[in-house]
Parts: structure tokens; sequence; C-alpha cells
């Protein structure tokens, strides 16, 4: 899904159809780092199955991509809502 502003289409000029888009994309991205944070506790070291606790840190570097791959998913679909409410708000500031 992609996030646009209220009113917002190609047919902008140039410029304000670019920065717009700009917009949209930092908020995906801000909103998808969030996630990403609200998603790092599920994420853990201790194998449940056995009770042992891992320090290889090839795991946690591999789990922290599955985190970051998972949050941006959930941002491009929609996510929470937070993008669409920080492009809202910055373009009412703009005017």
């Amino acid at each position: 899904m992609t996030i646009t502003l209220d009113g917002a289409n190609p047919t902008l000029p140039g410029a304000d159809f670019e920065k717009r888009s700009k917009l949209a994309d930092a908020a995906q991205q801000f909103e998808a780092m969030l996630l990403q944070e609200l998603l790092k506790p599920m994420r853990s070291s201790e194998d449940d199955l056995s009770g042992e606790t891992s320090t290889d840190s090839s795991f946690d570097t591999i789990a922290s991509f599955g985190t970051e791959s998972v949050a941006k998913a959930i941002s491009k679909s929609g996510g929470l809502g937070i993008a669409k409410q920080v492009v809202r708000q910055l373009s009412i500031q703009e005017k």
C-alpha cells in the first residue's frame, strides 16, 4: 500500500509531487523503524524448546534482519497508521 496525501496525485507539478512522495516514503520508513523496535522483544536468544541460551552472534544478526523485514512489510501494507498521521500532520503544517 502506498501512502499518499489527501488530494495528492501524479498530475501535481513535478517538484511538489516529488516532495510529497519523499515525505510519504520517509514517514513509512519511520513507521517501520518504530515497528522494528516494538517487535524486538519478540526475538529471543533463548531457545524455548531446549531452554538453552544462544551465544552465536550470527543468530542475532539473522534475527535482526528478519525483524527488520517483518517491520517493513507491516508498514508497507498499512501498518498501524502512524505514517499516514505523520504525513497528514506535516502536510497541514506546510499549508
